[in-house]
């Protein structure tokens, strides 16, 4: 047998026979001709099978193969730049692994629902492996981001005693003899991390029992969570841009394929990467009023929001300096205007609404103190947290990046649930 290779090193063996090892994703044949499209995780390629160059068996063995059905195939390779890819493969021989009984995922249009219930197959098609490997390149890309700047990786609990933003529903689970949550966030326990590594981040699934079904939301999803001692609000943004900006064009280098599969204009993309702007949140009402919108200030932002907001720019914009009696609890209240907090979301453009959330967190024991009355907080779930404002609290500050909307938006996605393998959303847990 020729040596294995994938199909995406045909370009490194041109004119040489070699073996690929996949599945089937399309055939046509054209009398004594058989066009075979193979995939294998790596890309596609076409396999072509002349009868009179190949034995009786071998042809026959070609036209048995069902899509889906696995295989080795064996051929010359040749450059084709009319051929997807770029390269095809002459048939030399074909060892059948398994003839797939019928699929049920035809080359036709299915129905979203039908799709969702067939998860599992649906994976196999071009698109949503492209969306696969752009979410593999994105997370690469964050850590390697976070790695060479200083910040190590801990790993906080899923099973938690509390909630992180009192205003969330969560899931609730028995723990023994004590009630449990699956976590919505892990900024506390990384906020505890930071205090003895200095610069720190998280990476995992977080859980919110939020029983929306917009295209944005899922039930499950995964964030990267860093958080750093000695950081204020604006080296925070600082941080947060230079992040994106980096994930935006790791993809634009290393997933062209994959971007051109999902037919995503990778023109727009390329405007991303640089400084983003920055809009207070009294600017942000103001534009909005102006603009048609019925919101007064001290109201939260919705998607149609912060739709016209961001779609005033190529690049994410920043929103900062919300309101404090609509965040969270722990954010720092900015010194001028103790009626803001030093907070800012980021919101993707093109309608992507929030990808990033963060703040300057409260570092002063007694302004915690308070917050935990006024939120009527339990101190005994949350004693260990206030902990770290007596034992060497410092100005620290952290944010959330929600991967699949970052996902979403990078690969231009009309819903949140084909950013993620398995998706978990309001009326869906299978498969």
């Amino acid at each position: 047998m020729a040596p294995v290779v994938n199909i995406g090193q045909l370009h490194q063996h041109v004119g040489s026979s070699v073996t690929i090892e996949g599945w089937l994703y399309n055939k046509r044949s054209s009398g004594k001709i058989h066009f075979l499209q193979v995939r294998d995780g790596t890309g596609l390629v076409q396999c072509v099978v002349v009868k009179s160059a190949v034995t009786p068996e071998i042809f026959e063995r070609s036209g048995l193969l069902t899509q889906e059905s696995s295989c080795r195939v064996s051929g010359l390779v040749r450059q084709d730049d009319r051929a997807p890819g770029g390269y095809e493969l002459d048939v030399e021989g074909i060892e059948i692994v398994q003839i797939a009984q019928e699929y049920p995922i035809t080359h036709k249009e299915h129905g979203v629902d039908f799709l969702m219930d067939h998860r599992h197959l649906w994976l196999r098609v071009p698109r949503q492996r492209a969306i696969m490997r752009v979410r593999a390149e994105v997370q690469r890309a964050i850590f390697d981001f976070l790695d060479n700047r200083g910040f190590t990786r801990v790993d906080p609990p899923i099973l938690t005693p509390s909630s992180c933003e009192d205003t969330t529903e969560l899931f609730q689970t028995k723990y023994f003899d004590e009630e449990a949550y699956l976590t919505q966030s892990g900024q506390m326990y990384m906020e505890a991390a930071a205090m003895s590594l200095g610069r720190v981040y998280s990476f995992g699934p977080c859980f919110r029992a939020e029983k929306s079904k917009t295209r944005r939301h899922l039930i499950e999803f995964w964030m990267v969570e860093p958080e750093m001692a000695y950081v204020d609000h604006d080296e925070n943004l600082r941080i947060q841009e230079q992040l994106v900006s980096h994930v935006v064009e790791h993809v634009l280098h290393h997933c062209e394929a994959e971007l051109h599969t999902l037919g995503r204009d990778v023109e727009k993309l390329a405007k991303v990467p640089g400084s983003f702007p920055r809009m207070s949140y009294d600017d942000a009402i103001a534009w909005l009023r102006k603009n048609g919108f019925d919101i007064e200030w001290g109201d939260d932002f919705g998607a149609p929001h912060e739709t016209a907001l961001a779609g005033q720019y190529d690049q994410p914009l920043f929103i900062e300096r919300y309101p404090t009696k609509i965040k969270a609890f722990y954010m720092q209240p900015d010194p001028l205007r103790p009626e803001v907090v030093l907070c800012a979301d980021m919101l993707a453009p093109e309608g992507y609404g929030e990808i990033v959330g963060g703040s300057q967190r409260i570092a002063d024991y007694e302004l915690l103190n308070t917050r935990f009355d006024e939120h009527h907080l339990p101190r005994d779930t949350y004693a260990w947290y206030l902990d770290l404002r007596r034992y060497g609290s410092v100005p620290h500050s952290g944010f959330g990046l929600g991967l699949e909307r970052t996902i979403a938006w990078i690969c231009g996605l009309e819903h949140i649930r084909e950013a993620i393998a398995f998706p978990r959303t309001l009326y869906r847990l299978y498969p």
